[in-house]
């Protein structure tokens, strides 16, 4: 079977058919944890497929976001713009094309507030930085990501644990193979050691490989990295538990989406894992093997490595001429590649090294190695690490004192805009008013019997569940906030009085829909006008407000809609 699933692109099609002959469901009808599920699969293909694969797993997962749009959800389309992004990334000839998705990313979840994926998307900017040569800008990127998953972060009370646990895996697995790349190895460690904490109890096999790929990746650059100077003892335990490490993928990546051969080990589909085993205890068994793995090599980091691993298995067996040429395919092969600057050096130096002090090679490659060196000793690591952490400083101080201004304007129990912000928001539109707008007082129903026969703490997780759905169900332009107690006021610019009270209808019917164990029972009634030409803002929240309790006394959970002034029923 396909390992990117039997249904392939024809399952995004009317009256598809799986392998079996089975009609396959279409794709409006899928469920929401589908579409996820199913890109995630996607991505794992692309990130390991060839090119003509690569274009269809983009193709797909751009009609997977569609839907996800059409639906509205937040989450759901933020996690599809990630993915949408990250086939691009991967995929030759499209990656200028994931700028405009990366700034969809970033803006989408700063909207929302969902920190840890923009995170990920500061994270992805800085790998899709280095891929075109700018470092400095990858590190700018790379500490805001930094600052933000250094927060205390609150999980989502919208996510079950599973799925927020493999949200902050995947920004702490994108952030630290950027650190990697840039030779940040002490950092990226520490970072890879919270995503393995992130999905100790709640990873699938497939992240779980993917955890373990990168951990290995990163001991490997840092084993090279300490023998350039000469600390080869250290050295030689990165490599080990490298090896360590890529023997115990090989039990998740049986389960994993790796579009590979169930029935061959991971050391001999997988470049970085085969290489591990080689540099930790190189050998004439390795040889075979790392031909096969070079020419699966997809990415500058696995040619670099796999290259390096298979010329020290050569040189030992005495073959230096195979061993150098083996080097320098791969130099030429990456002569405008720019997103290992790191390796990229440990592959010179080894060049040089193997040329040897009588080899014909021996003055261009030191002389090469030696360039090379100016340009890394101009900026050292010791130095970008520093750089590094000053900027991730300054984006946490940005961040905090972003947060002291935010929270003036900003109900400490529902994140949403308090009243002086409602009140400055409301003044400002209504003064320049030119369009439609309506404004809607929305109550609770049932809430004080939550209060009564729970507890206030469970009241106040009613109150942030029903102010996200609230949020989540309108428009990005719309403004919630919450007015006192258990009422909030929406006010939507723009929107005529049938639209309002047809957006404000699924907010009513999504909260009423609430599983009991967020909502306790607890439904909405809302009250909506459409503002009048000069009418102030006390007027209308006034008007607002009779519309809602017309709402109440009808049985509440709906919306009612008032044209003029509300009426005796009222």
């Amino acid at each position: 079977m396909d390992p990117a699933g039997a249904w392939g692109c024809e399952s995004l099609h009317e009256e598809a058919v799986d392998e079996q002959g089975n009609v396959v469901p279409a794709l409006h009808e899928m469920s929401d944890a589908w579409l996820v599920g199913r890109a995630s699969e996607l991505v794992a293909v692309a990130q390991s497929s060839h090119l003509s694969d690569q274009l269809e797993a983009t193709h797909e997962v751009d009609k997977l976001l569609a839907e996800a749009q059409a639906r509205g959800e937040p989450r759901i389309v933020g996690q599809l713009l990630r993915a949408a992004a990250v086939v691009r990334l991967v995929t030759p000839g499209l990656v200028d094309m994931s700028d405009s998705m990366l700034d969809e990313l970033l803006a989408h979840t700063r909207r929302h507030g969902l920190v840890v994926l923009e995170a990920e998307a500061h994270a992805l900017r800085g790998r899709r930085y280095l891929l075109g040569g700018f470092e400095d800008k990858a590190l700018t990127e790379v500490a805001s990501g930094l600052a933000m998953l250094e927060e205390d972060l609150t999980p989502d009370p919208m996510l079950d644990k599973r799925t927020w646990d493999r949200l902050l895996a995947n920004a702490l697995q994108s952030t630290g193979l950027v650190l990697t790349q840039l030779g940040v190895y002490e950092m990226a460690d520490q970072v890879l050691a919270r995503a393995h904490n992130a999905i100790r109890d709640s990873a699938g096999p497939h992240l779980i490989y993917i955890h373990l790929m990168n951990r290995a990746r990163m001991l490997i650059g840092w084993g090279l990295r300490l023998e350039r100077v000469d600390n080869l003892e250290e050295a030689a335990t990165k490599f080990a538990t490298a090896s360590a490490i890529a023997e115990a993928v090989e039990g998740p990546f049986r389960e994993s989406l790796h579009p590979g051969r169930r029935d061959r080990s991971a050391a001999e589909q997988v470049p970085i894992i085969g290489a591990a085993h080689a540099l930790a205890k190189p050998g004439p068994e390795h040889i075979a093997p790392l031909w096969r793995l070079r020419e699966l090599s997809m990415y500058a980091r696995e040619l670099i490595i796999v290259s390096i691993a298979l010329s020290r298995c050569l040189a030992l067996e005495e073959l230096p001429q195979q061993a150098l040429q083996v080097l320098s395919d791969a130099r030429t092969r990456l002569e405008h590649d720019t997103s290992e600057p790191t390796l990229m050096l440990c592959l010179v130096r080894e060049y040089a090294q193997l040329s040897g002090p009588h080899g014909e090679h021996t003055t261009s490659a030191l002389q090469f190695y030696a360039n090379a060196l100016e340009v890394e000793l101009w900026q050292m690591q010791e130095a970008r690490t520093a750089t590094l952490v000053t900027r991730r400083d300054h984006e946490r101080l940005t961040r905090a004192h972003g947060a002291i201004a935010q929270q003036a304007l900003q109900d400490p129990l529902t994140g949403l805009p308090n009243r002086r912000a409602l009140d400055d928001r409301l003044g400002a539109l209504i003064s320049a008013q030119t369009h439609p707008m309506a404004i809607a007082l929305v109550d609770l129903d049932g809430f004080k019997v939550v209060n009564d026969k729970h507890s206030h703490a469970e009241g106040d997780d009613v109150l942030r569940v029903i102010a996200s759905t609230l949020r989540q169900a309108l428009r990005g332009d719309d403004l919630v906030a919450r007015y006192g107690g258990d009422e909030f006021v929406v006010l939507l610019p723009g929107a005529p009085l049938h639209a309002a009270e047809a957006a404000l209808g699924r907010a009513v019917d999504a909260v009423a829909t609430l599983p009991g164990d967020l909502s306790r029972g607890v439904t909405l009634s809302v009250g909506v006008i459409s503002v009048r030409p000069r009418e102030s803002a006390h007027q209308a929240l006034a008007r607002a407000d009779s519309a809602m309790y017309l709402a109440k006394r009808r049985g509440g959970c709906q919306v009612a809609a008032v044209e003029g002034e509300a009426s005796a029923e009222a």
